[in-house]
């Protein structure tokens, strides 16, 4: 069976195969990824890892010398604002580098930067649809929306 743009069936069900084998590989390097975030110039540093999992705190003792909790609380909070930033930003970076590869050759072959817009046949105009009716209205029910134009 051939599918629009001329690939088999067989083909494009095998690409979806690949594209599902990269997003779990680019899910297991992210759940595995380390991060280290930190505020105050590192006098607070907090060590996770891709699934939010917080393994150490790091506080320079310096920081406790002058006695405010506010500022330690303050530290240790930026600090691990910035360490779910960076466990984020290091999840989207490996998911969009898979589903972009991945997409890219499901779609033609190469990166997926590298594809086109498609613009439409050239030089052909498309077929008018004729003969193709409109679905029937449905009745609605209780608790359904009237479909619109009915």
């Amino acid at each position: 069976m051939t599918i629009p743009g001329g690939e088999d069936l067989g083909g494009f069900l095998e690409g979806l195969g690949r594209l599902q084998r990269q997003l779990e590989d680019a899910q297991a390097a992210a759940a595995g990824a380390e991060v280290v975030g930190s505020a105050g110039g590192g006098a607070v540093r907090i060590r996770a890892a891709g699934e939010f999992d917080f393994l150490s705190v790091e506080i320079d003792p310096a920081t406790l010398s002058g006695g405010d909790a506010s500022l330690l609380e303050d530290l240790v909070l930026a600090a691990l604002h910035d360490t779910v930033s960076r466990l984020l930003a290091a999840r989207q970076a490996a998911l969009s580098s898979a589903v972009g590869d991945a997409l890219g050759s499901l779609l033609g072959g190469g990166e997926l930067d590298d594809l086109t817009p498609f613009d439409g046949p050239d030089d052909e105009e498309t077929p008018e649809l004729e003969g193709r009716d409109d679905p029937p209205e449905k009745d609605t029910g209780p608790g359904e929306l009237p479909r619109a134009g009915a």
